[in-house]
This record gives structure tokens, sequence and C-alpha cells, in this order.
């Protein structure tokens, strides 16, 4: 069984080990070693990285006890090694781990929650809790873990008997079979974990709620601490000073600023539509009126404008009318492609549709009343189709 150093000492960043066994991993090697300071996957942590005797370590995981590192190149048992654990890594992980013991004990405490899922990424934290807890709440909890942290209360390691852990009173995600570690933050917390952690509160850093959402009947909350969540403030404020500068507002009145030239976009895009309407409106007017079967081609309708101009059409009692807008994709063939709209206030247009989309490759449906879908042809031959189709239609 592997001796586990980083119980013995979470702040251990190099030790030496002798090599046990070297086992080939298809292009890789996993090598097993007397005792090691690179934590392992496990209890919602990825695995530490560093390197031995300067081969990157990509991977640690631990089977009966025996933890097995993954390199690259491989060792002969009996090998002296030098492991170096990737610090600035492990640091950041057990600021985020410490900093989750924190917030867990203060939701269990004040609602009886309990922690049902925990993960530590590379780049976030998230604990789901199997209750739903406001915004509001969820800021004091914050707020409540930062002074946690600046009292810099001891992280408390221990070991206790099968006798004494029953006048303990601790939380544990899962069944826990042999010698029990506890993880003790005086007035804070009290679980079994088997991770490494800093040494006192003061070293988490800033304690940061960065997202809550509701899951499986509770709630997923997302935590940075310590140097992760002072990124996260940089990046932030970075983007809200481009913000306040594109926008010609103070940092502090971006959103302000934001919802104003939200609130003129929209007034221009009303104003837009109108216009648009007005030209559509024009265009109808230059319809001939004796016109029983109109076919128009576009360019450039999007939303409504296609629709809404075939039913202008129909409203000057025209029997049948067909808009094509032209879309920016071509065939294999070459062949221009559509989005198509067909009404009529007294046909059956579903009788046109589908031998329209077998002829020209099209898909679409519709009722009785209009039809629409997408087609590939060119202009000239898709208006002789509607054409004749149409009277034909007509003259039934």
């Amino acid at each position: 069984m592997t001796e586990k150093l980083f119980y013995k000492d979470s702040h251990m960043q190099m030790f030496q080990a002798i090599v046990q066994e070297c086992c080939k991993d298809g292009e890789n090697y996993k090598i097993r070693l007397d005792r090691t300071a690179f934590f392992p996957e496990g209890g919602g942590q990825y695995a530490d990285h560093g390197t031995l005797n300067e081969y990157e370590v990509h991977d640690v995981q631990e089977e009966q006890g025996d933890v097995w590192h993954y390199t690259s190149h491989p060792f002969e048992a009996g090998d002296v090694v030098e492991g170096k654990i990737d610090w600035q890594e492990r640091f950041e992980k057990m600021q985020q781990h410490t900093g989750e013991h924190i917030i867990s004990g203060l939701v269990h405490a004040r609602f009886g929650y309990n922690n049902v899922g925990f993960h530590l990424g590379d780049d976030s934290c998230t604990m789901d809790f199997d209750g739903e807890i406001s915004k509001e709440e969820l800021a004091e909890i914050e707020w409540k873990a930062n002074e946690a942290v600046v009292k810099n209360l001891e992280v408390q390691v221990t070991y206790p008997s099968k006798e004494e852990l029953e006048n303990i009173a601790y939380r544990s995600k899962i069944e826990i079979e042999g010698q029990i570690r506890i993880v003790t933050i005086p007035g804070y917390d009290v679980c079994a974990c088997c991770a490494p952690h800093v040494k006192t509160t003061g070293e988490i850093g800033q304690i940061k709620l960065t997202n809550a959402q509701r899951y499986k009947g509770g709630v997923r909350i997302t935590m940075l601490c310590g140097f992760r969540a002072l990124c996260d403030y940089r990046q932030k404020l970075s983007a809200t000073r481009q913000i306040s500068a594109s926008l010609c507002a103070k940092e502090n009145e971006t959103a302000e600023a934001v919802e104003h030239l939200k609130e003129e976009n929209n007034a221009l895009k009303q104003e837009l539509d109108r216009q648009k309407k007005m030209l559509l409106e024009y265009k109808v007017k230059e319809v001939d009126p004796t016109q029983k079967i109109v076919c128009l081609f576009e360019e450039g309708l999007d939303g409504e404008g296609p629709r809404f101009l075939m039913n202008q059409i129909l409203e000057k009692q025209h029997d049948i009318c067909a808009v094509f807008n032209r879309q920016s994709e071509t065939s294999e063939e070459g062949k221009l492609s559509y989005r198509y709209v067909i009404g009529s206030k007294t046909l059956d247009m579903r009788l046109l549709v589908k031998e329209l989309n077998s002829q020209f490759r099209g898909r679409g449906g519709g009722k009785p009343e209009m039809v629409q879908g997408s087609l590939f042809g060119d202009e000239e031959s898709l208006r002789g189709w509607i054409q004749e189709k149409g009277e034909a239609l007509r003259n039934e």
C-alpha cells in the first residue's frame, strides 16, 4: 500500500520515492511508488499533476490502496525518483475544496440541506444541495463564509476511533468503510473527507458564489475561491471597462447604459419594421391587378416579411400568391436556394406543395390556405411551374 504523504503534509511540493512497479498502459506507463505526495482522482476532485524526474505525470489513480502515476516514460523497479507537484494547481484545488467545506457547513447548519454532489474541475467548482435557496439567502451564506476566511481558523484533521465517532456529529456524502478522516473547521463544519486542504482558512482567500440554478429539486451552486476568484474578477473588470468605454458610461453605471441602449435598439427595430412594411405595401401596388397567379422573387426579406407580402397580395383578390425569398446557399448543381411561402383564400395549397417539393428538392408543408418551406431552383423554372400548376388547380 502506498504511503500517502499528502495526508502528512498537504503543502509538500517535492518528495523522493522508490519505484515498486512499472506497467505498460497503452502508449503510456503507470508507476507505483512506495510513497507519494500526488493526490489521486477521487471525491469529486481531479488528480494532481506534476513530474517524476522531469517526466510529466498526466494522471494519478488509486486502486485498492495503491497509487498509480501515469507517465509517457518507463522506470525500473528500485529506481529512486523525485516527484514534484504542480503546486499552483494543487493549492488552487485546496482553496476550492476547503471553501466548499465552509459553504456546505453553513448551508447544512442553517437549512439542514445535504451536499449531495460535488465536482471540482480545472476552472470551476460546483455543489449540489437537496433544497432550494434564494439569492438573498445565498448572499448571506457567502458573507458568512468570508467571515470564516478572515478569522484564519486552523483546518483540523483527525482520525477518530469508532467509539469517538459515535459522539461526533459530522457530515458525510457516502458510507465509509475503515478508518474515517475527519476535517474540522471550528464553528463551521465537521466532515468526513479524504482530500488535502489548506492549513488555515485565511489561505482560502475570497469565497465567491458566482451562479445558482435549480437542479433536481434543489440547487446547484458554482463557487470560485482564492486565485480563481481573483482571475474571475480581473476578467469581469476588464470586460466592464471595455463596455464602459464603448458606451461612454461610468463603470458602475454600465448596466443602466446597456438597458438604455436596449430600449433605443428596440425602438429602432420597430421603426425599421414599419418602414419595411411600407416598402412591401408599395410593392403590392405595383402588381398587375388582373393577374390571378402572382409569383414574386425577393432577397433580404426576414421574419414575417414574406408572409406579410403574400397576405397583402391576396387581399387584392388574387387567387394564388407565391413568394420566393433568395437564400445564400446553393446546391451541388449550382441551383439557388429559396425559402417559399404560398397562399390562397380559395384553393388548397397542399395540392401544390407535395409536387413542388418533389420537383425542386424541397421540404415543407402547411395548411390549405398557406404552405411554406425551402427548395432549390431558378427563377424561370419556378415561375413557369407555379403558373402552370396554379392554372390547373384554378380550372379543376
